[in-house]
C-alpha cells in the first residue's frame, strides 16, 4: 500500500490512514491473523515537510507498473503545485492502472481528477474546494456533501479527518465490519460513519449560521421527538412566536420547521445505517411520527426512500423493517 506524499502535505491526510492501517494490523495479528497491511509513505524526494512543519521521511516513488493493491493520494496546500507537475500527474495515473484500488483523501482528489482518474465518476472533497473540483474538471461528478465516495475502483474523501472514515472502509472491505469496528474503538473514534453521512453534522452547520440558537439547536438535537413547534420553540428561548420566527430565519437562512427537518433527517441516516431498528421505529424515535413522513421527507431531501438509503449504507447490519 501506497500513501502519495508532496510538500505541504496535509499532516493528518498521511498520518490519519497510516493509523487506521497500523491498527489493523495489530488487532489482526492479535486475533491470530496474518499482517493485512504494508503501508509505505511514498514521495518524489527522500523527505517532504507537512504544511503543519513536521518532515516525513519517505520512500522514493516506486516503479509505476509494479503491482499495488491501494494508492492513496493526501491533499493539502500542496497539491494547488503538485497538480501542475506533469511528471507526478503521469505517475499517478500509470499507478492506478497496476492498483486495486486508488483512494483520495481531502484535496487529493484534485490529483486523482488532473489524471483523469475522476472522470464521469462520482466523487467528493473538502466542503470548501467542491466548487472549484467541479469547475476545473467538469467531466468529474462532484457530490459536496458526503464524506466519501466509492465509484468502481475509486475511492474519494472529504476534509482531512474524513480520511480515516475512507480508511475505515477499506478495512472493513478487506477484513470485515468487526474488525473496522475494533479499529474504531481502539482509536477512540467517536463513530464509525458510514460514507452519505454529511461532512459536517446539521447541527454544526446551524450553529455556525447562527450562535444565538446555538443552545437551542444542542437541545433540539436531543429531543427530536418532543414537541417542537414554534410555539414550544419560542417558549424555550423567552421569545413571541412571531419574534423568534424572524430572528431565527435571519440567523440560519431557514425556517425552524427546515431545520428541525435536516437535524431529524442526519439522526435517522444514523440509525438506518448502525442499527438494526425497523424504518418504523427510527421514524418514531427522530419525531417524524409516522413512517410515511419520514419517508416524504427522504425522498424530498436525498431523492431515495429511508430503506433505499439502508440498504446502501448498512454494510454488514441485519435489518428488519
Amino acid at each position: 500500500m501506497d500513501v502519495l506524499a508532496f510538500a505541504d502535505v496535509q499532516l493528518l491526510d498521511v498520518a490519519g490512514p497510516l493509523q487506521v492501517f497500523a491498527s489493523a494490523n495489530e488487532l489482526a495479528v492479535a486475533a491470530g491473523m496474518a499482517r493485512p497491511y504494508r503501508a509505505r509513505v511514498v514521495a518524489d524526494g527522500a523527505t517532504v515537510t507537512a504544511s503543519a512543519g513536521l518532515g516525513l521521511v519517505c520512500e522514493p516513488l516506486p516503479d509505476a507498473a509494479s503491482p499495488c493493491d491501494t494508492l492513496v493520494v493526501a491533499g493539502g496546500w500542496g497539491v494547488q503545485q503538485a497538480v501542475r507537475d506533469p511528471a507526478l500527474i503521469d505517475w499517478i495515473r500509470t499507478r492506478a492502472r497496476h492498483t486495486r484500488r486508488t483512494a483520495s483523501v481531502c484535496t487529493g482528489a484534485f490529483l486523482l481528477a488532473a489524471a483523469g482518474l475522476l472522470n464521469e465518476r462520482r466523487a467528493v472533497t473538502h466542503w470548501t474546494r467542491c466548487a472549484e473540483l467541479a469547475a476545473r474538471f467538469p467531466a468529474v461528478r462532484v457530490e459536496s456533501d458526503p464524506i466519501f465516495i466509492c465509484d468502481g475502483a475509486v475511492w474519494t474523501s472529504a476534509g482531512v479527518t474524513a480520511g480515516i472514515d475512507l480508511s475505515l472502509a477499506l478495512v472493513e472491505e478487506d477484513l470485515g465490519r468487526a474488525l473496522a469496528l475494533d479499529v474504531a474503538r481502539h482509536l477512540v473514534v467517536f463513530l464509525k460513519r458510514p460514507g452519505g453521512q454529511a461532512q459536517f453534522s446539521a447541527a454544526l452547520s446551524l450553529q455556525k449560521a447562527g450562535e444565538r440558537f446555538g443552545e437551542l439547536h444542542a437541545w433540539i438535537a436531543e429531543n427530536l421527538a418532543a414537541d417542537l413547534s414554534v410555539a414550544s420553540l419560542a417558549a424555550r428561548v423567552g421569545m413571541s412566536e412571531r419574534s423568534f420566527v424572524r430572528h431565527y430565519r435571519a440567523q440560519t437562512g431557514m425556517t425552524p420547521a427546515r431545520a428541525i427537518e435536516r437535524m431529524r433527517l442526519e439522526a435517522a441516516r444514523r440509525l438506518l445505517a448502525d442499527t438494526a431498528l425497523p424504518v418504523k421505529r427510527v421514524a418514531a424515535r427522530c419525531g417524524f411520527g409516522t413512517e410515511e413522513t419520514m419517508r416524504r421527507g427522504f425522498l424530498r431531501s436525498l431523492g431515495v426512500s429511508p430503506q433505499a438509503y439502508r440498504d446502501r449504507f448498512a454494510a454488514g447490519v441485519d435489518t428488519a423493517r
